[in-house]
């Protein structure tokens, strides 16, 4: 599972990759108000839980991802179903329109992708 601040690096190698550990610094610590070094643990990390891999070109590391991002998006929604709502589809539904954050907009996207799902059968 990767991290939330983990998930930033990722971003970063997803939209432009390869990329140098102080290539993602610059972008990610003036945000984040991280150090250096805490990108280096970050990209250690997903070194170790296999999302990144590193090739070494001169004296530097340059990092790309591994995982792409839909497959990234795909395990954490299914871990998120499976965490929160045992993986019913419906409850976790149920549990957005009940509690008022779908607005017009997200149900008529709902309708279509139903729509759509029906279709295809």
């Amino acid at each position: 599972m990767i991290s939330a601040a983990e998930r930033h690096v990722m971003d970063v190698l997803w939209d432009k990759s390869p990329a140098t550990a102080e290539q993602i610094a610059d972008v990610l610590c003036p945000v984040h108000d991280w150090a250096p070094a805490t990108i280096k643990t970050l990209l250690n990390r997903l070194l170790n839980k296999g999302a990144i891999e590193a090739n070494r070109i001169g004296r530097k590391f340059h990092y790309r991802p591994i995982k792409t991002r839909d497959a990234y998006v795909e395990e954490e929604s299914q871990g998120f179903l499976d965490r929160v709502f045992n993986g019913d589809v419906s409850a976790m539904v149920s549990h957005f329109s009940t509690s008022k954050r779908l607005n017009p907009d997200d149900l008529a996207a709902l309708k279509a992708m139903i729509a759509r799902l029906e279709k295809d059968g």
